[in-house]
């Protein structure tokens, strides 16, 4: 006679409370998340999208930024203490980097183009790491603009030099087998595609 079994539990809730609880099922999903955001690179259109997107709500940041200081300071034009302004507004756009690259990996428009910055190994950026990586991102604006006064050049020359060095830096997306641009490569940190 065959022995009665139990009924089957029709809770999926407490499954996947169980399964999360247990050591192997934790490793096994926290791998599957990992691999679900680690496929192949994304696109360097889609970098440079979220690169526009990050410009635009760079503004607001640096426009508060710029208002904060100059109430603060009683600053009455801009060429009243403008290397100080141009110092706090680097370190309160640092910060703002920084801190969404160290605590999810993703500012608002890496989200949004479902985009997150990780350590070339895979794991989330440290501190040092995250500033690392917000100085040599630097390198996409001031070679050109600092050849500017040291040649004496005029506005028309300049510019036309950033968007010559601009595209020349967006190219380093498409070489190597990592697809990411230089300052990543410098800063040991990588660009991974997440998945919806």
């Amino acid at each position: 006679m065959a022995e009665p079994r139990e009924p089957a539990n029709l809770n999926p809730e407490s499954d996947s409370a169980a399964s999360v609880n247990s050591p192997a099922a934790g490793a096994a999903s926290a791998s599957a998340a990992s691999a679900a955001s680690t496929g192949k690179p994304p696109s360097v259109r889609r970098r440079l999208a979220a690169l526009l997107y990050e410009a635009l709500l760079l503004f607001g940041v640096v426009f508060v930024a710029g208002y904060l200081f100059s109430t603060l300071t009683q600053q009455r034009n801009g060429l009243t203490h403008h290397n100080l302004l141009a110092a706090w507004i680097g370190l309160v756009v640092g910060l703002y980097f920084v801190w969404f690259w160290t605590h999810s990996g993703q500012t608002l428009p890496m989200k949004t183009w479902r985009l997150r910055v990780v350590s070339a190994d895979g794991a989330p950026l440290s501190a040092s790491r995250a500033i690392a990586r917000y100085v040599l991102a630097w390198l996409w604006f001031l070679p050109p603009l600092a050849l500017h006064p040291l040649l004496g050049l005029r506005l028309p020359q300049t510019l036309a030099l950033a968007g010559i060095w601009f595209v020349l830096w967006a190219a380093t997306g498409r070489l190597g087998a990592s697809r990411q641009f230089l300052h990543d490569r410098l800063a040991g940190t990588r660009v991974i595609d997440v998945a919806r």
